[in-house]
């Protein structure tokens, strides 16, 4: 009796556990229903997002995303899993032409084979769609891009003749040649499947009948199982080079007027020039195309129409927004690469086109990837955000960096510059037991002039409030009015270009410049001669180096600049690269230096 009490104990906590874990396996189920059934797919915030931009990647629009993520009106933050509809759900209909696309989230332990079965195509047609497909990139949570069913991939149906073979006992007074006719069959036939019958027929005897019959037959051609590292080896197969083909395409002229357009085009042409020079003198043959695109579409489309095969491995240019749209979609149709040197506006089109390289960071990628280097700098630092009131804030800048600071439980304080009480609004925003950083809203030359002196007076007057001062690119072109306050301030600044002048390498090229062209460097920053340079310096010594898959290795292509960094990364499997360098400036009051941190 006491056995078969505890005997009930089990067989309850059993039911209990079971009861208990019920309606989290049927969660399970039910998310994978609706991930097949609602058209959903997932994607993983990166740093620097946005639901603008998410919204461009995947063709939807920003509402779609609100609707299953109400939380992202506010806010997205990187490493969060957001719920996205597939384009054709959101649009309300479906689209049939070649450069339709759904979208899959890769699940825990997917093989591409898998997927590319799932979806009835070959791994090649996947990874023609992923470009930028990898080992590191084909993994759990990532989103990949499948294409349009194509026709050479899907089942094949159709009517075939089938032999099966058929079991029948022959009967009294039956005869080879009455079988035949029976089943429509040959005595050659019939002795092929039954060589029995060469030593005579009998009754009784079971025979093995081949009957043809018409069958519906639906084939699935046959795929090897591809690893996905065997698939893109082709693409790493490095072939180095030393011939490159360019193609420069620039609004130098206006074709109405015949006038120059723009003189920093025209030093940007110059210093590109001399890193052509460079890399001949080092051995390397470039053939450098040069084409006027002028300020209009037209003279552009006639510029594109006069480039010949061969084709050339890059082209780098483009000034508006219809003459880059124009210059990428050539370049995507030849799989040439192609390298925006001036615009920033150009995110739709580099979200969707493998070939596109973005050199100008877009404000939000900047901010994203500035507020964990200022964890990092200044890890003891009191932060004191500074509203300059000048009207021209740094909005985006200010609310990325207020929220990162909030997510991470770090302190700061937030003031109002009034210029009555600014010493004393100061001071009671600061500490005086650790170091202070001060990050004005605005990088105008007004707001810093506004709140420089009291600062540096603060610092210098009140040693126990230590002071450091952050600012913003538009810093590095105001050292002739500023230079000493920098220095007093001990005052770092962010950028994605910076030269600084004293360097050895800087010096080499103001005087070469000055040797081949006759004139001086422009003073303002960034220096477009240098630009132009650093640009052609980095793309010619990647193409010597891995040729023309040197696409598939800038990750690890380094490049020493004189002022323009680069840093490029994919913006998704299926797109092209964003630059993401970033600049951190000190003028170092200690020594009186000014370092640039990579």
């Amino acid at each position: 009796m006491k056995n078969y009490g505890i005997y009930l104990t089990v067989l309850m906590l059993c039911m209990t556990v079971q009861t208990w874990f019920a309606p989290h396996a049927g969660a399970q189920e039910t998310v994978t229903a609706v991930r097949q059934e609602e058209r959903i797919f997932y994607h993983t915030v990166e740093r620097g997002q946005t639901v603008y931009s998410i919204s461009l990647m995947y063709g939807v629009g920003e509402e779609d995303i609100y609707r299953l993520n109400p939380s992202s009106r506010e806010r997205v933050r990187a490493g969060e899993e957001l719920r996205i509809p597939q384009k054709e759900q959101a649009d309300g209909r479906k689209e049939n032409d070649d450069e339709t696309y759904v979208y899959h989230t890769i699940r825990t332990g997917e093989t591409l084979y898998g997927v590319s079965r799932q979806y009835g195509l070959s791994a090649e047609d996947i990874s023609e769609a992923n470009r930028g497909l990898t080992p590191e990139t084909f993994a759990a949570g990532k989103t990949i891009r499948i294409p349009a069913m194509r026709m050479q991939s899907l089942p094949v149906t159709q009517t075939k003749v089938v032999v099966k073979e058929l079991k029948y006992k022959i009967k009294r007074q039956e005869t080879m040649y009455s079988i035949c006719r029976k089943f429509d069959v040959t005595s050659e036939e019939l002795l092929a499947y039954n060589p029995r019958l060469k030593s005579g027929l009998k009754a009784g005897m079971e025979l093995i009948i081949p009957v043809r019959t018409e069958e519906i037959v639906t084939e699935i051609p046959a795929q090897r199982e591809l690893n996905i590292e065997e698939l893109i080896n082709y693409r790493r197969q490095i072939e180095r080079t030393n011939i490159a083909r360019i193609a420069l395409l620039l609004p130098f002229i206006d074709p109405a007027t015949q006038a120059p357009l723009d003189a920093r085009v025209i030093e940007f042409y110059e210093g590109f020039l001399m890193s052509v020079d460079s890399m001949r003198n080092d051995g390397m043959s470039v053939e450098l195309y040069v084409y006027n695109i002028g300020n209009d579409a037209a003279t552009t489309a006639t510029a594109l129409e006069n480039i010949e095969s061969p084709l050339p491995d890059l082209l780098v240019g483009g000034m508006t927004d219809i003459q880059i749209e124009l210059i990428a979609d050539f370049a995507r149709d030849r799989n040439i690469k192609y390298v925006v040197p001036f615009s920033s506006r150009c995110e739709r089109l580099t979200l969707d086109n493998p070939c596109i390289f973005q050199v100008n960071a877009m404000p939000q990628n900047l901010y994203s990837y500035l507020t964990p280097r200022i964890h990092t700098l200044f890890p003891r630092h009191r932060i004191v955000l500074l509203n300059t009131n000048d009207g021209n804030p740094k909005t985006q800048l200010v609310h990325m960096l207020g929220a990162d600071l909030n997510d991470n439980a770090i302190p700061f304080a937030e003031v109002t510059f009034s210029e009555k009480t600014f010493q004393a609004d100061m001071l009671a925003a600061m500490s005086n037991t650790v170091p202070n950083l001060v990050i004005p809203f605005s990088g105008s030359l007004d707001a810093l002039l506004k709140i420089k002196s009291t600062l540096r007076s603060i610092a210098e007057t009140k040693p126990e409030y230590s002071v450091t001062l952050f600012g913003h690119p538009e810093w590095q072109n105001y050292t002739k009015d500023c230079l000493d306050d920098f220095y007093a301030l001990n005052t770092y600044f962010y950028t994605p270009a910076y030269m600084n002048t004293m360097t050895p390498e800087a010096k080499w090229f103001a005087g070469k410049y000055k040797d081949m062209y006759n004139k001086p460097l422009s003073p303002s920053s960034p220096r477009y001669a240098v630009l132009g340079y650093d640009l052609g310096m980095y793309f010619l010594t990647a193409i010597r180096t891995y040729g023309n898959t040197f696409d598939n290795y800038v990750h690890q292509h380094v490049y020493r600049s004189i002022q323009s960094g680069f840093r490029f990364g994919r913006v998704n499997n299926w797109g092209g690269f964003f630059n993401t360098n970033l600049y951190i400036v000190h003028y170092n009051k200690k020594n009186y230096s000014i370092l640039r941190e990579e």
